[in-house]
């Protein structure tokens, strides 16, 4: 897919806007952000970050300035273009590099306050600790905030849900694939390298996650790790999977039966669609995850299954697979439109079988969008 279909030349600046509105209502002067993946949304950088944490950068009212380091540098100014963002490669510390543009600051007033995220490391706060007092030789300007970019991060850009889509077309396509591929006899591993490979080769830059492959008794286990375990006749398999592309993840689960099934395994399949299909019916904004989540309790009780999911019912997805909001009891805060989660109800039995329905979609202004194109039929090998 050609990605100028899908980027937004402006999503840095509305990102940024959208930051220095929230600082403002929140206090703060100015922001230091050191998440890398922080840094890739505020930026709307394609194809410069990796997973090392080697970037910092500052936003304030009048500037948003990079920091990075020679080995970035170079894709760093080349993606910054004519756009908002400045980038500097000076060899010093993120926290020098702070510091001094703390204290050249435009507009600096007494009292102002510069927002550190809660996710840095002790050793880097007090190495900003040093370096704030050596520069301002003044009391420490320091305001820890509650994952504001994150939060920020969960009403998604048309551009981010186009490459979301991308990401799940592909995602379906390999399970059409998966299904004609496996058969009893095979490992979960074997199932998984077919489906990991398939998603690379048809457009995936990588995977949102590894892939989960699990059957019979391992189904039980939600987050199972495949291994040489083999398919057999009579169970049925759990397959939790995702594509990455041009940075966004996807996320789907579905769960095929290794012949027909009947008894607790047929009932348990019915009641987890009708959980599910009953969640995406209902989710809207002013919904809270947590009524989301109570909803599909609700159903599976009534199924005869109450007490056997066990987890959250869902989460968001976007540069990363787990994002915010969440659909859990702990969760009192509505939805709102643009938010992307999963809904995923599971029926885990212990000794014996798991199951898992899982789509992902977008909270519309009056219900939910969901990404997913494959049937919630069961699929019978």
């Amino acid at each position: 897919m050609d990605d100028r279909r899908l980027f937004d030349s402006e999503a840095c600046g509305r990102h940024l806007g959208r930051l220095r509105a929230q600082d403002a209502q929140e206090g703060l002067a100015a922001m230091l952000v050191r998440e890398t993946t922080n840094i890739q949304w505020l930026t709307a950088f394609d194809n410069v970050f990796d997973d090392e944490a080697a970037h910092a950068l500052f936003v304030d009212q009048a500037r948003a300035v990079l920091h990075t380091d020679s080995r970035y540098s170079a894709a760093c100014e080349r993606a910054a273009g004519e756009g908002p963002i400045t980038v500097n490669s000076a060899r010093e510390s993120h926290a020098a590099f702070a510091a001094k543009l703390w204290r050249h600051r435009l507009f600096a007033e007494a009292g102002d306050k510069l927002g550190i995220e809660d996710a840095i490391s002790l050793k880097e706060y007090r190495g900003l600790e040093k370096e704030f007092a050596e520069e301002s030789g003044a009391s420490l300007p320091f305001k820890e905030t509650d994952e504001l970019v994150v939060k920020l991060r969960a009403v998604k850009d048309p551009y981010e849900l186009a490459r979301m889509r991308a990401a799940q077309a592909i995602t379906d396509a390999a399970f059409s694939h998966i299904v004609q591929f496996m058969a009893p006899g095979m490992t979960e591993r074997e199932v998984q390298l077919e489906l990991e490979d398939f998603m690379v080769r048809h457009g995936a830059d990588g995977l949102a996650f590894p892939s989960i492959v699990a059957t019979g008794p391992n189904g039980a286990s939600p987050h199972a790790i495949p291994g040489q375990t083999v398919l057999q006749a009579g169970q049925c398999v759990v397959l939790d999977f995702g594509a990455r592309f041009m940075g966004y993840c996807s996320d789907m689960t579905r769960t095929v039966f290794l012949g027909k099934p009947d008894g607790e395994m047929a009932a348990a399949w019915e009641t987890l669609r009708h959980a599910n299909e009953a969640v995406e019916a209902m989710l809207a904004p002013g919904v809270t995850g947590a009524q989301a989540h109570q909803l599909a309790e609700d159903v599976l009780a009534q199924g005869g299954f109450g007490g056997k999911m066990g987890h959250g019912l869902g989460h968001g997805v976007g540069l990363d697979i787990h994002e915010l909001p969440v659909l859990s009891p702990r969760n009192p805060v509505p939805l709102e439109q643009g938010n992307v989660v999963t809904v995923e109800p599971g029926i885990y039995i212990e000794g014996s079988f798991g199951m898992r329905l899982e789509d992902f979609g977008v909270v519309t202004a009056d219900g939910f969008q969901v990404f997913t194109a494959s049937s919630h039929e069961m699929v019978v090998i």
